[in-house]
């Protein structure tokens, strides 16, 4: 992605939003604030003879050197004081590539009101400074870990349908958040979680070996152009990841509806030892009853977009 262009000495203002290389997940996916500050400056004052060039490019670059660091704080504050923080693993560790891209929303007055009642007792952030304790967060149930949840409809369906297994959701996206949090308060649903920020620094630095029954991709982002598929999650340095954190025969569920990403999902799990496909043929499997046809979905259905399931169970 391109780096952030430095605004002009006459008129400083907020660095443009990226998709920073740093932790990647996903996840996304962070869906933090960015806060805005207007600035309203007179034009340059005329140069005096004592006034050098060199003077004014140091200037100039202090200027713009105080207007980004005003921008980084504000992008580190949390939207909603007791929610999810805004960039939950900070510096502490390494910037590289994401396969998620945040997206700033409006956050409605219900996800709002969910955030701050329930992020303390089912929220969490992913900081990666210690490791969860899975059984102790979802007493004892065997979990499910998904990475990339929307708006937390299918989510909280699934939680619904099947009570006895905790789901780990994972995004980055506020309103998402917020309105999975309110659909399972209302549904009266106990086993569900919420995690804020990069999925992979989730997987790599909090969660214990073979502490997963299972794994869900739904409908990641395809990254389309071909410059961009080194951002896609489903690469083989992934599975290696994952397959260090699932027990054996826990099930890893992708469902994509961009035909090239399919074939690639396809292709690495099929070449990665520790997977093996449910499906006898080797191919594509039919949608399993327990993933809800999401509105999304549908809506895709209805252009004549083809869905693809893909399920392999650790080995």
């Amino acid at each position: 992605m391109s780096e952030p262009v430095n605004p002009t000495p006459e008129t400083p203002g907020p660095a443009p939003e990226t998709d920073a290389e740093k932790p990647a997940g996903t996840s996304a996916e962070p869906h933090a604030a960015r806060g805005t500050q207007s600035h309203t400056e007179a034009g340059p004052e005329p140069r005096t003879e004592a006034e050098t060039p060199g003077d004014a490019d140091a200037d100039a670059a202090a200027r713009r050197a105080a207007s980004f660091e005003r921008q980084r704080r504000l992008r580190q504050e949390p939207r909603f004081p007791g929610g999810p923080a805004a960039d939950p693993a900070g510096s502490h560790h390494e910037r590289r590539i994401r396969s998620f891209q945040p997206r700033r929303s409006r956050v409605t007055a219900g996800q709002e009101d969910a955030l701050q009642r329930l992020w303390p007792t089912w929220g969490l952030d992913i900081d990666g400074r210690g490791v969860i304790d899975l059984p102790a967060l979802f007493d004892g149930l065997p979990v499910v870990l998904e990475i990339g949840f929307g708006m937390g409809e299918a989510t909280a369906q699934m939680a619904a349908d099947d009570p006895a297994t905790g789901i780990l959701a994972v995004d980055v996206h506020t309103p998402g958040q917020g309105n999975l949090l309110g659909l399972a308060d209302r549904a009266g649903l106990t086993n569900v979680r919420v995690a804020n920020g990069d999925a992979i620094i989730l997987l790599r630095e909090m969660l214990a070996p073979a502490a997963l029954d299972g794994l869900r991709v739904y409908f990641p982002d395809p990254w389309p152009k071909k410059r961009h598929h080194k951002r896609r999650l489903i690469q083989p340095e992934f599975l290696d990841l994952v397959a260090g954190r699932m027990k054996q025969g826990a099930l890893l569920h992708c469902a994509t509806d961009w035909e090239p990403y399919a074939e690639q999902m396809l292709d690495v799990l099929t070449a990665h030892p520790l997977f093996e496909n449910t499906q006898a043929d080797g191919g594509y499997a039919p949608r399993p009853a327990f993933r809800p046809l999401t509105r999304f979905e549908g809506q895709g259905l209805d252009k004549g977009h083809v869905v693809h399931d893909v399920l392999f169970t650790r080995r």
